[in-house]
This record gives structure tokens, C-alpha cells and sequence, in this order.
């Protein structure tokens, strides 16, 4: 993370997009709010990770399974509302994308693993739904394997604790443990704090979906 210096000391890169009127500080401050990350120092992050990790020896990032339905579902309806609230007339609210029957099969497929932060109670703090993705013997699209994130989101009672890089974290992991060329995923255009979020995590826009509502 990049800092700078003021004569009321050190600046982040946060707070130096805010002068610049890169981002503003209420988009700063839904960042924060929305998925638990704090963008500011890089000794902040480090502080904010070890916080999130060592408030429980067993508070870690790991492979979803079963027991994790019914937090999985709660974390969803949070999903949804955030949509729902930016798209009334494409989301309906409250409502999740996958029933309990549905998460049940794509926990168990290999091929669309979902990680979750959860402590030692099995309290579902955070979650990353991610996907196998590849296209095959096409005339144009290489057949590179992406990991497509389908779904992230962290418990609104549990925000600004660094939960949610630490799923990133685990999800680029496993990418480069199983030899993926890159990680894709979407963002809705009216939610500019997940844009900022996954942008300071790194991602760049590959493509645009462009609208015209009639």
C-alpha cells in the first residue's frame, strides 16, 4: 500500500484518492463498510487481517460444507438487498440465488468450490463462491482456465475486520495452486464500493455490459 507524508504525518493512498477526488470519502467509507476492508495502510490491513484471524485459533478460511447452508443462506439475502436496493426493477428483495437444495449440490461439486470464513462455533462470518470456468476448441477464445468469483460477501455484523481480503486471499491461492490463468468476476454498476473494493485488491475491468433500459 502506498503512503505519503503530511506535516499531520503519514497519508494512505485511501486518503490521497480522497484529496485527489478519485473516490470520495463516503465511497471510501462504504468500502469499508460493505466488505469489512479497510483502505488505508498496508501495517493497518496486516493489523486488520491478524485481528480477524487470531480473535480464534480455529477463525480461518476454509472449504464450505454442509453445516454452512443455513449462514451461507443468511449471507445471501444480504447479497441480494444490496442489489436490490441499487436495482429494484431487476432484484427481487429479500431472496436468495440458491436455495438450500442447490447449495447443498454446488458445495459438494469440485468444480464450483466455495470457501468460507466461519469461527470455531461454525458461525459463517464470510463466504466466496468461485467457479471452474474454460472454453474448449473455439475458433477465437483461447482455452485458458479462469476461476470465476460468483459470489462474495461478508456478514454486515462483522465488517471492517479485513474479512474480505482474507477470502480474496484464499481464493487467488487455490487459483494459483490449481494452475488458473486468471480470476474474473462482475460487478453491478450501482454498487461503486465493491468496484473500489475489488480494485484495490488488484482486479482490473476486462470487459463492459452496457444497458439501455426502454
Amino acid at each position: 500500500m502506498i503512503e505519503g507524508t503530511t506535516r499531520h504525518g503519514k497519508m494512505t493512498i485511501a486518503d490521497m484518492m480522497v484529496n485527489e477526488a478519485i473516490i470520495t470519502k463516503q465511497q471510501k467509507d462504504e468500502i469499508e463498510e460493505l466488505y469489512g476492508e479497510s483502505v488505508s495502510s498496508e501495517a493497518e490491513e496486516k493489523a486488520a487481517d491478524t485481528k480477524a484471524v487470531n480473535t480464534d485459533t480455529e477463525h480461518i478460511v476454509r472449504r464450505a460444507t454442509a453445516d454452512d447452508i443455513p449462514g451461507i443462506l443468511k449471507l445471501l439475502v444480504q447479497v441480494d438487498m444490496v442489489h436490490h436496493n441499487g436495482r429494484p426493477d431487476l432484484f427481487k428483495g429479500p431472496a436468495t440465488k440458491y436455495n438450500e437444495t442447490e447449495l447443498a449440490g454446488i458445495i459438494a461439486n469440485e468444480s464450483t468450490p466455495v470457501f468460507v470464513l466461519a469461527d470455531s462455533q461454525g458461525n459463517v462470518k464470510g463466504h466466496a463462491f468461485t467457479v471452474h470456468k474454460q472454453v474448449k476448441d473455439s475458433a477465437v477464445i483461447t482455452d485458458v482456465r479462469t476461476l470465476y468469483v460468483d459470489d462474495i460477501c461478508v456478514d454486515e455484523a462483522c465488517r471492517r475486520q479485513g474479512i474480505g481480503r482474507l477470502l480474496y486471499d484464499a481464493v487467488r491461492d487455490y487459483a494459483k495452486t490449481q494452475g488458473f490463468y486468471n480470476i474474473t468476476l462482475n460487478v453491478w454498476n450501482c454498487n461503486p464500493s465493491a468496484m473500489k473494493f475489488y480494485e484495490s485488491l488488484g482486479l482490473v475491468p476486462q470487459k463492459v455490459c452496457m444497458e439501455e433500459v426502454l
